[in-house]
């Protein structure tokens, strides 16, 4: 494909994490990331890349019911956001999800907060219900050794997702060119990323 962003060979225990790639956290949604957008063309060049090379993709999605514990209303940090049902939860239109995916939902309880991906349990499409599987779980049960991580935001569920894939035992590779942060204070995400660093996890470009 004319364009397509050149990434790394996809390792034989590798595993893609897209995290939070939704309507809300996009421009114009209810919780926008600056630029959260353009994560997307890396992502999908990820995304292709690993399933070209037959390694899972996992895509986690918050979930929000209506009052939820984060939201301003509840004495929460956040607007509501990505309330189940609703157009701002859904995944940004251009973001590939190839069928053979599997999706995490976090956050759906309404009286627990849940950034990180391994804190979601696996949606069943066609049942149309959550399962009892972790993505820890799901990862090791594929032979991962190693995640390779993007999404929105850095600063969050990026962060919280990174770091619970080290304690987990995983490798850690973020995508730098395939994250955004929200920055509530200037350079929270740089300090995120140092963060993942100093834990024991990479940061570099897909490109």
């Amino acid at each position: 494909m004319v364009g397509e962003l050149q990434g790394p060979a996809v390792a034989p225990d590798a595993a893609l994490i897209v995290v939070d790639v939704q309507n809300d956290f996009c421009p114009g949604g209810a919780l926008p990331v600056p630029d959260g957008d353009r994560v997307i063309p890396v992502l999908n060049a990820a995304v292709r890349a690993f399933v070209a090379a037959g390694r899972p993709v996992a895509f986690t999605r918050d979930w929000h019911p209506a009052g939820h514990v984060s939201f301003l209303d509840r004495g929460g940090p956040w607007p509501p956001h990505c309330v189940q049902g609703t157009p701002g939860a859904a995944y940004h239109p251009r973001l590939e999800r190839p069928a053979e995916a599997a999706e995490f939902l976090k956050g759906e309880q309404p009286d627990r907060d849940a950034y990180s991906g391994f804190e979601g349990h696996r949606f069943d499409a066609g049942a149309g219900t959550l399962t009892g599987e972790d993505l820890a779980g799901w990862l090791r049960a594929r032979g991962t050794g190693t995640v390779y991580i993007g999404g929105l935001a850095t600063d969050y569920c990026v962060r919280a997702t990174a770091l619970d894939a080290l304690k987990a035992g995983f490798r850690v590779v973020v995508l730098s060119d395939g994250v955004r942060s929200v920055d509530v204070s200037p350079g929270d995400g740089a300090r995120a990323l140092e963060e993942i660093r100093s834990r024991g996890g990479q940061v570099r470009p897909w490109e």
